[in-house]
Formats: structure tokens, C-alpha cells, sequence
């Protein structure tokens, strides 16, 4: 019995991506279907990083196949293509550096950096290759939450090598200067060490740059927002009214500079209890949900607050390198998945497609 193509075609088709809730066709993530005999052969290519998905995804499409009259073995291959997407209008992309997130937050003291260390490595785990930049000057933690304490060679003078922590490429002024030698510098100096940062650090084509941004909204975020080429800003906060009012300006200010909100993260959004188990919102509940509601964006996820989080990150080993098979490493790589979905489903940015324009006078 031969098999039919439209059948097969037909059954691609249907399949729907648990990940991003729609057909893997859709994204044109559907390549090279061949049929030999009584086997199907396809490749299914994601525009997210999701490796320890790969099995199920590729169980899931296998499966559809086989229910096409005539196939006895469906044999797909999964894989990623991670591409860059468009920034704000008139700012370039960075060579070797395809998207940029901004993790920001409104105020101090909300789990920002953690957030911050824990998406990058989430999506390092889930196959990308991400690099990491601390953005807080004054009170660089980068260095601690990777437990890197060298200093980055320069090769030629005027550039820096990234350092590596758990597979992510990273650099922070913390990596420059004494811990606890304060920097005593104004708003003009700040930004111009932060460009330096950014743009004299050697990044080895990476998929996403992370950036741990000061708290606040202040020269530091006005300078990336306007000159940095960020793909997207994630916004981190707890329940507490005071800290949503905070983060609700962070994301108003990314709005007005056409950076897009990828979405919002709620930390220490429940504590249970180590002794009893009690579970107990103590800084408030639903507030990210509602914050999200309001605004047109999605709650990526909500993690407790946990004392292992904090130990975990102060120790140098955070939580997703520390229990990754935990449900709070769980956690963080569905956050990550969420926003590389949601890069994924932005504009590709077609600048090098295009051709450069001189005008001479004659």
C-alpha cells in the first residue's frame, strides 16, 4: 500500500506544538518530509531553545505519523534555529549577539539578578548559547551568583574576553574592581562603563544576552533602552502593592521606548513553611496576575520564596545548576521557554538583508 503525501502533509500540519499552542507548520517549522516505503521521514525545527523537550516533541510527531494509512515507521528529527529578531528602530544589532533581554525591575530587593542568573542558565540548559551581562554598577552580584572571581584577559588592550560560569559567557564590572571597593561615580561615567562593557566584550555568537538591569528607571535604563538593540525587557516583582507600583513604571518606560515586554515574573509569591507546611502569601497575592491583566502581558510564572533560592545564589551554585531536577528549576525553564517563545514569534530583523546605500557627490 503506497502512502499518500497529502496525508502525511495533512497530518504535519495538525500537529500542534504543546510549547507555543499552535501547529508546528505554522512557524514553518516543518522540513524536508520524505517518504521511503513504509517510513516517513521529517524534520521539525524550533525557533526556541527547548532541548529537554526534544524527546517528547519528537515522540508526539512520530506518533501522528503512524496514524497515517500505510506508514509502519515514522522517524523525525528535532532540532533548533535560534535567529535574531528586530530591536528599537535606528539602533543596530552587536556582532555575534542575536537577541538581547533586559530583566528589570522597579526597585531593589524583588529577585532580580536571581532571576536574571537563573534564565540565562535556564536556556544555556535548554540548548542556547547565552551569554550574561551585569548592568548593575553599583552593586554588581553576578560574579557571586556564578562564583567567578577572575579577572577577564584583554588580548589586545581594548577589548575584554567574557568569563564562563556553567556554560554562560558573562562579564560585570564586579569582575574589575575589589568587592567591596564602592563605585562613587556619576550618572555619565555609569552609562559610558556599561556601553564599554557591552560593546568591548568579545561575545561568541550567542543566541541571547541577558541583562541584569539596575533597579529603577533611571540613566542606566534610558541609556540601554535608546541605544542598546534589546529584543525584549522582562519585568520582575513580587505581590506587595509597593513593589508592583514600581515595576508598572519600569514597564510603562520600556513601552515608550519601543522596547517589548516579554512578559513578568512574580517572585517570593508564597512561602511554605520548612517546619509545618503552611502555605501563606505574606506579601500578598495575585498582584503579578493582575498587573499582567492590566497591562496586556503574560505572567511567565511565579516562583515561592524559598530559602534554598536564596542560599542557592549566595552559594554561587543557583538553582537551576544546584536542583535542576527541582520543581523551581522546573520553573525557571518554563519562564525561559516562555520568553523564547515570544522572541521567537516576533520580527525577524532583516537589516543584513538589505544592502548598504552611499550617496556620493559627483
Amino acid at each position: 500500500m503506497s502512502i499518500d503525501r497529502a496525508l502525511v502533509d495533512a497530518a504535519l500540519a495538525a500537529v500542534t506544538d504543546p510549547n507555543t499552542g499552535r501547529p508546528f507548520s505554522a512557524a514553518k517549522g516543518v522540513r524536508n518530509v520524505t517518504i521511503d516505503g513504509t517510513t516517513v521521514r521529517a524534520e521539525v525545527v524550533l525557533g526556541y531553545p527547548a532541548k529537554t523537550r526534544h524527546e517528547s516533541l519528537r515522540a508526539l510527531v512520530e506518533g501522528e505519523l503512524r496514524k497515517v494509512p500505510g506508514v509502519e515507521r515514522a522517524e523525525v528529527a528535532i532540532s533548533q534555529s535560534i535567529v535574531a529578531h528586530a530591536v528599537q528602530r535606528g539602533v543596530k544589532l552587536l556582532p555575534n549577539v542575536k537577541n538581547i533581554v533586559a530583566v528589570a525591575s522597579g526597585k531593589g530587593g524583588v529577585g532580580k539578578s536571581t532571576t536574571a542568573v537563573n534564565l540565562a542558565l535556564a536556556l544555556a540548559s535548554e540548548g542556547a548559547s547565552v551569554g550574561l551581562l551585569d548592568a548593575d554598577i553599583y552593586g554588581p552580584s553576578i560574579p557571586t551568583m556564578l562564583g567567578i572571581h577572575d579577572r577577564p584577559d584583554s588580548p589586545d588592550g581594548q577589548s575584554m574576553n567574557p568569563l564562563e560560569g556553567y556554560g554562560v559567557q558573562a562579564n560585570s564590572i564586579g569582575f574589575l574592581v575589589e568587592q567591596d571597593n564602592p563605585m562613587v561615580w556619576r550618572g555619565p561615567m555609569v552609562t559610558s562603563a556599561l556601553e564599554q562593557l557591552l560593546r568591548q566584550t568579545n561575545w561568541r555568537e550567542l543566541d541571547y544576552l541577558i541583562v541584569d538591569m539596575p533597579p529603577g528607571t533611571g540613566d542606566i535604563q534610558l541609556t540601554l533602552a535608546q541605544r542598546v538593540p534589546v529584543t525584549g525587557a522582562v519585568i520582575v516583582t513580587t505581590p506587595q502593592d509597593i513593589a508592583l507600583i514600581d515595576a508598572k513604571k519600569g514597564l510603562k518606560m520600556f513601552e515608550k521606548v519601543g522596547v517589548p515586554i516579554l512578559g513578568i515574573v512574580e517572585n517570593m509569591s508564597i512561602h511554605i513553611c520548612s517546619n509545618c507546611g503552611h502555605a501563606e502569601h505574606i506579601f500578598g497575592a495575585g498582584g503579578a496576575e493582575r498587573m499582567a491583566g492590566d497591562y496586556g502581558v503574560e505572567l511567565l510564572g511565579s516562583l515561592p520564596l524559598d530559602i534554598a533560592i536564596r542560599e542557592q545564589a549566595d552559594s554561587g551554585r543557583p538553582t537551576v545548576v544546584a536542583e535542576p531536577d527541582g520543581r523551581v528549576a522546573e520553573t525557571y525553564r518554563e519562564i525561559a521557554r516562555k520568553v523564547a517563545i515570544h522572541i521567537a514569534e516576533r520580527a525577524r530583523d532583516m537589516t543584513s538583508k538589505f544592502p548598504s546605500i552611499v550617496v556620493q557627490n559627483t
